[in-house]
């Protein structure tokens, strides 16, 4: 069946309506996601800025917008206007999360938590291999040690979601011992911050994302290794699951829920996951937030690879999977809560410029702070320069409106760039210049950059 859309005017936009299509290429808007749900008035406002009308999903649209719309459109397709770009999709039913985004207050500056994540982070890597040689020789877990520490992650990313961020986006050339169990345990606890979780809910969704892959020290090296499996393989390195499930079982300290979590977290909302092909609401929540955290930091963070590879493309294969691999809404969500351009992240602005992302705008999440390093001609500047997409935004819009400005001329991020692209932009020195050593005093960056 067709996708049934509706062109709106970008003046009659209203909350809740999904719009599946431009009047112009994506490419030449600051929209990233191709198809979004409208949820606020500054989405309006930008929608407003770049087109003249847009396409709207008839059916995705909620709330009272989609009953309009579904009224209008009466279900024999008058007034839409095609296809999408995508092949429709098969909705499989799924009941929508609750989602609370005001549920703890807004983050303080990065800064101000950065030395207290660090050290927290020094303590979960330290304890990861404790449990970890302790799993290997048969030994009972620390759990009591292990809650301590995510309950000290889930108030520290309550605090200031940025400052975990970059600890597990940015690897140091040094990090051998990094690891992907930690990396995914700060989103996992990022994005139920973001959509409100309770502290208990934290607390077992951190807890089990760090300890979902015990199970993997009773798989073979070789199995483990090889980057692609035959299917008896395939078979053999799926029993992790059940072996991690084995092994926390065996604790009567370990929370249930975090054992469910971990038994459910490779499962997929088409019912194509394992050990027991459940699907959509047959999955517990929390094991589809894991999984989906799972998926990114794999994506980000291939095996072999020495350095994370750009967001973008993880979002992107994340995306084309929502509504198939994992539930949509949640897709949307995750991606909202670690932004487009999540705190780490090499970006090439508009102006030519290149920098890196220090910080987000959590109400505006396409304009997060950047510091540049390169120039528009990609030359390394004499000192770094910190630029605030957000407030650049609102000094631009008042030129605009008295007519020294051009919409064109406005500032923005044109896209995200491979770490290693240019070799000159040191991600590890702005993260440790910008937490530690405050705008002021950045001549360890530039040093370090011209080296």
């Amino acid at each position: 069946m067709a996708i049934e859309q509706a062109k709106i005017s970008v003046g009659d936009l209203q909350r809740g309506m999904f719009v599946s299509r431009l009047d112009k290429p994506w490419t030449q808007t600051p929209f990233a996601l191709q198809g979004f749900y409208i949820r606020d008035l500054e989405e309006i406002r930008q929608l407003q800025k770049y087109c003249r009308f847009v396409y709207v999903d008839v059916h995705k649209t909620v709330g009272s917008a989609g009953a309009t719309l579904r009224r209008l459109v009466g279900g024999s397709g008058a007034g839409a206007a095609g296809q999408g770009r995508n092949a429709p999709r098969v909705t499989i039913p799924c009941r929508p999360v609750a989602i609370s985004h005001k549920a703890y207050p807004m983050p303080q500056p990065a800064r101000r938590e950065a030395s207290n994540a660090r050290k927290l982070h020094g303590q979960i890597l330290q304890g990861m291999g404790e449990v970890m040689g302790l799993v290997a020789s048969n030994r009972p877990l620390p759990v009591q040690q292990v809650n301590r520490v995510v309950e000290d992650l889930v108030e520290s990313v309550l605090r200031s979601p940025d400052a975990f961020a970059w600890l597990a986006r940015v690897r140091d050339k040094d990090e051998h011992t990094y690891s992907h169990s930690v990396r995914a345990s700060i989103w996992a606890v990022l994005f139920g911050r973001h959509i409100g979780l309770g502290r208990r809910e934290l607390l077992q969704l951190g807890v089990a994302t760090l300890l979902k892959d015990v199970g993997k020290l009773a798989i073979p090296a070789e199995v483990l290794q090889m980057k692609q499996r035959d299917p008896r393989s395939e078979l053999e390195y799926r029993k992790f699951v059940q072996h991690s499930v084995r092994m926390l079982s065996a604790d009567a300290q370990v929370d249930p829920q975090v054992i469910n979590i971990v038994r459910c977290h490779r499962e997929r909302h088409d019912g194509s996951g394992y050990s027991d092909g459940l699907r959509s609401d047959k999955i517990p929540v929390l094991a589809r937030m894991c999984g989906i955290v799972t998926f990114y930091d794999e994506a980000t963070n291939p095996r072999g690879v020495s350095e994370p590879v750009a967001p973008s493309r993880a979002v992107a294969s994340l995306y084309d999977l929502r509504g198939i691999a994992y539930q949509e809404q949640l897709v949307v969500e995750f991606i909202q809560a670690i932004g487009l351009y999540p705190t780490g992240t090499q970006v090439e602005l508009s102006s030519g410029e290149v920098g890196v992302v220090v910080e987000q705008t959590y109400d505006r999440r396409l304009r997060p702070k950047v510091m540049i390093i390169l120039d528009e001609h990609k030359r390394q500047l004499n000192k770094p320069r910190l630029l605030d997409l957000a407030e650049a935004e609102d000094r631009a819009k008042k030129l605009i409106e008295r007519g020294k400005m051009s919409a064109q001329e406005q500032v923005r991020i044109l896209r995200d760039i491979e770490p290693g692209a240019y070799p000159q932009v040191d991600t590890a020195a702005v993260r440790d210049n910008y937490l530690f050593k405050g705008n002021g005093q950045l001549s360890r960056l530039i040093s370090r950059l011209a080296k």
